[in-house]
């Protein structure tokens, strides 16, 4: 372990990094469901027209608003409030990860959502849908650099032994770096970041809103609700 950490640089990153997390799609009409008929999906929004309040307008700053600031919630604070092991925390403390574009985002949690809940729960088999949210989010921080340590330790780009990765994840949490810069394994193409210190995370904004597909041996990944984006076979997370 000493000889890797001795081996590392510092990258400086003052950039937007991409963010991937489940979400919902808006619905286009609240009483679709609940009728065919137009004329009553009329008379029904002019009856909630008339019974809902206005539209509320918040006269404290934004700063003094932590009920209010749901999109920062999402996109940064969650994961230091909700504790899970991954690939670079054992579960006892708190992991963000990012990537460099959209499109890296979309390989790495399509492999998580399908080998990790849809095979888990016996679903791979079956036709699945689910909505996710991609925002854009500052990052200005020294971060430790494993880009060029990772083709001499291999082992920080296993696919699913995520043991050694924890033991590096623990050390920089215990020495208090913010952050880590690695490749990504589920998209050689891509760069990840991994962030311990929220501090350095800044101004999430909304990129795209995207439907994940499961339809027999592929994911298909749209932008546009019945337009493929990006399309994956099941056989490459295997």
């Amino acid at each position: 372990m000493n000889s890797l950490f001795s081996k590392l640089t510092l990258a400086d990153v003052h950039q937007d990094v991409a963010r991937n997390i489940v979400s919902l799609r808006a619905s286009q009409d609240l009483f679709d469901d609940l009728t065919d008929d137009p004329a009553e999906w009329s008379l029904a929004q002019k009856v909630e027209d008339e019974v809902k309040p206005p539209p509320y307008r918040s006269r404290t700053p934004v700063i003094d608003r932590p009920f209010e600031d749901a999109e920062w919630f999402n996109a940064i604070t969650w994961p230091f409030k909700h504790w899970q092991a991954s690939r670079f925390s054992d579960g006892t403390y708190g992991v963000w990860y990012g990537s460099d574009s959209p499109e890296t985002t979309v390989y790495e949690s399509v492999y998580h959502w399908y080998k990790s809940l849809l095979c888990d729960a016996g679903f791979d088999r079956q036709v699945v849908i689910a909505e996710r949210k991609v925002y854009q989010v500052a990052c200005g921080a020294a971060l430790l650099d494993f880009r060029a340590a990772s083709t001499e330790y291999s082992d920080l780009l296993h696919p699913a032994d995520y043991s050694f990765c924890q033991s590096v994840g623990v050390r920089i949490h215990r020495e208090g770096h913010p952050g880590l810069l690695t490749p990504s394994v589920r998209r050689p193409a891509g760069e990840n970041v991994v962030i311990f210190n929220p501090d350095v995370l800044s101004n999430p904004r909304f990129n795209c809103q995207l439907t994940y597909r499961l339809e027999g041996d592929q994911i298909v990944i749209e932008k546009q609700p019945g337009v493929a984006w990006i399309t994956l076979a099941v056989a490459s997370f295997s």
